[in-house]
């Protein structure tokens, strides 16, 4: 414990001139909350500006190779963990390299699991303690950060249709093409995980998304101890961060309004800012079909009572996703100017 705050300490003093952590105004207290590519694309560019991150990741995913491994060996899904570490890891391109290495057909045993995925959950088995997986993986790999699932509680979400019509499974939901109604987690009283409900109570900045609303974003603020944790921090920057476009199964015809809507009639009121891209690079005619994938932009400065910021943080090469480096600054500077 005392090497560990003593390492930390120790990063804090090593800036050079012009490092980014400087320019943010000095190590900032960042609770990143969400799951899938979004989150790790955000981490990926938040490592920049501060060495104090809490990724906060939902584990309802079920499909491929973790879905494989949580039915087998019982054990919350290790997908979207093992993205955050890599992510968050110094050396991002090794250890990606390293922990996203797939299986093929090869060996029936394997095929189709990640080298990451079959790590922690060895290290669940070892340890006796998912956390411990991922508290023992961060260290090795040296996370900028640290990584907690939302909840130790194993459970799924479910969502909603018309005619009370249900699909169970996170991998599931986006197949159904249905408008999804609401979603909700197959348990009661989901316990928020208590190193994850710190987190978001002693944090400078709190971040919600971006990543897919239903799937990845909900999950987390449906658990009762991380909303009300976003509630409790009266002194933190609070921001939703909007997809960059529509997401096929989940959110088809949506805009800003409507994202913004589902969080409310889910959790409440949470956040007083919400990030927009505002470039278009992606839009088809027929945007109200399913099926349609758009960019979300918005011409609004303020819906449902939320501030909006538009900023150009969308990837040019690949426009349905954010770009990791822009939305990261992005993000300082409008927690640099809400702070002043």
């Amino acid at each position: 414990m005392i090497n560990k705050a003593l390492k930390n300490w120790w990063q804090s003093l090593v800036w050079e001139p012009g490092d980014p952590k400087l320019l943010a105004g000095g190590t900032i207290k960042i609770a990143a909350i969400g799951g899938g590519t979004g989150l790790s694309t955000l981490l990926s560019g938040l490592k920049y500006y501060s060495s104090d991150i809490s990724a906060i990741v939902a584990v309802t995913d079920d499909g491929k190779s973790s879905g494989k491994l949580k039915q087998e060996f019982d054990v919350l899904p290790p997908g979207d963990i093992r993205k955050c570490i890599s992510a968050l890891a110094h050396d991002e391109d090794l250890i990606s390299n390293i922990l996203e290495y797939r299986f093929g057909k090869v060996s029936k045993s394997l095929s189709g699991h990640t080298l990451g995925n079959i790590w922690i959950t060895a290290l669940s088995k070892q340890y006796k303690s998912f956390a411990k997986a991922i508290e023992v993986s961060s260290e090795l790999f040296n996370t900028a950060g640290r990584i907690y699932p939302a909840t130790l509680n194993k459970v799924d979400i479910a969502a909603e249709y018309g005619w009370s019509q249900k699909v169970i499974g996170e991998s599931k939901i986006p197949r159904a093409g249905k408008r999804i109604a609401r979603v909700f987690l197959t348990k009661r009283n989901v316990q928020a995980y208590k190193k994850a409900v710190f987190a978001i109570l002693k944090s400078d900045l709190i971040i919600i998304g971006p990543g897919s609303l239903y799937t990845s974003i909900i999950p987390n603020l449906l658990i009762r101890g991380i909303r009300e944790a976003i509630r409790k921090n009266k002194s933190a920057v609070k921001i939703y961060v909007m997809n960059c476009s529509t997401e096929r199964g989940e959110t088809e015809g949506y805009g800003v309004e409507e994202h913004i809507e589902t969080i409310k009639n889910h959790a409440g009121k949470l956040f007083d800012l919400c990030l927009v891209n505002s470039k278009l690079l992606q839009k088809n005619k027929e945007h109200s079909k399913l099926g349609k994938i758009n960019n979300i932009i918005a011409n609004r400065e303020n819906i449902l009572g939320i501030d909006i910021i538009n900023r150009d943080i969308i990837d040019r090469k690949n426009p349905l996703y954010h770009d990791a480096q822009k939305l990261a600054s992005a993000l300082i500077e409008i927690y640099k100017d809400r702070k002043k």
